[in-house]
C-alpha cells in the first residue's frame, strides 16, 4: 500500500517530520522515500518541483495524488487510511474540536519559533535589528505562555487534545522539539518539559527523528536564556 507513495524530505524540517509521523502512526512503512539537503538547494532541484512547484519540502504524492502542504497531507493520510493504524481523529466533540484549534495554533507557534531562532537567516545583515529580535523573543515568551498553561489545564500525561494522541500532537510535537533542540530549559517551561518526555521516545517519532539530530545530539542554545 506504501509502495506508491513517494516523500522527498530534508532532516530536521518540522513539515516533513509531521508527514513523517503520520506515515508511521498509519503503518505505512515502506513508501518510497528521499533524504535531500537543504544546504545544497536541493529542494529546488526539478526532481522536486515535478512535484512541488513552489520548490519546498516536504513533496509528497500518492499515486497520482500530490499532496506538499504538511497539514493538508496529514489529514489526507488519516482520511484514506482510517481504519489502518492509529486514529488520529478523536470521536468525542470536545477532543475534536480542541485537537483542530490546537493543530491551526500550531502554525502560529512555529512562526514565533522561526523568527527566533532563524532571525539571522531571514533577516539579511543590513536590516537586522536588535530591538527588532527583542519583540519577536517577547512574542515567543508569551506563545510558551501559553502553551504551558494549555497542558497543565488538561493535566499530567495529557496530549494536546486530551488524553488521545492525535494530529495535534503529530503537527505540533516537531516544533516542541525544536524548542529543547535549540536550549529551552524544562525547568522555566516544565508543562512543555513534561510534554516532550512524554512523546519523544513513542515509536512513531523515535522512528522519523532527524537522522542529523542523531548524529549530532548536542543541539544549541539559542533558547537558553528564553
Amino acid at each position: 500500500m506504501a509502495q506508491n507513495m513517494t516523500l522527498l524530505w530534508g532532516s530536521g524540517s518540522a513539515p516533513c517530520w509531521r508527514v513523517m509521523i503520520a506515515l508511521e502512526e498509519k503503518n505505512l512503512q515502506g513508501y518510497n522515500h528521499k533524504l535531500l539537503s537543504f544546504d545544497k538547494m536541493e529542494h529546488k532541484s526539478q526532481e522536486v518541483l515535478d512535484i512541488n512547484p513552489r520548490g519546498q519540502l516536504p513533496s509528497f504524492k500518492h499515486g497520482d495524488n500530490i499532496v506538499n502542504d504538511s497539514y493538508a497531507a496529514c489529514f489526507y493520510l488519516e482520511s484514506q487510511f482510517k481504519s489502518q493504524g492509529n486514529r488520529l481523529i478523536p470521536d468525542s466533540p470536545a477532543e475534536q474540536a480542541l485537537m483542530y484549534q490546537r493543530m491551526f495554533e500550531g502554525l502560529a507557534f512555529y512562526e514565533k519559533l522561526n523568527a527566533v531562532i532563524y532571525y539571522k537567516w531571514f533577516v539579511p545583515e543590513d536590516e537586522r535589528h536588535d530591538s527588532a529580535l527583542k519583540r519577536n523573543k517577547e512574542a515567543l515568551v508569551t506563545e510558551l505562555k501559553l502553551w504551558e498553561g494549555y497542558l497543565k489545564k488538561l493535566g499530567s500525561g495529557s496530549y494536546l487534545a486530551g488524553k488521545t494522541f492525535s494530529l495535534a500532537d503529530v503537527t505540533v510535537f516537531p516544533t516542541v522539539a525544536y524548542l529543547f533542540r535549540f536550549g529551552l530549559s524544562a525547568e522555566r517551561y516544565p508543562v512543555l518539559g513534561e510534554y516532550y518526555a512524554l512523546l519523544k521516545d513513542r515509536p512513531s517519532i523515535k522512528a522519523s527523528w532527524p537522522p542529523h539530530w542523531l548524529e549530532n545530539t548536542k543541539g544549541q542554545d539559542t533558547l537558553k536564556d528564553i
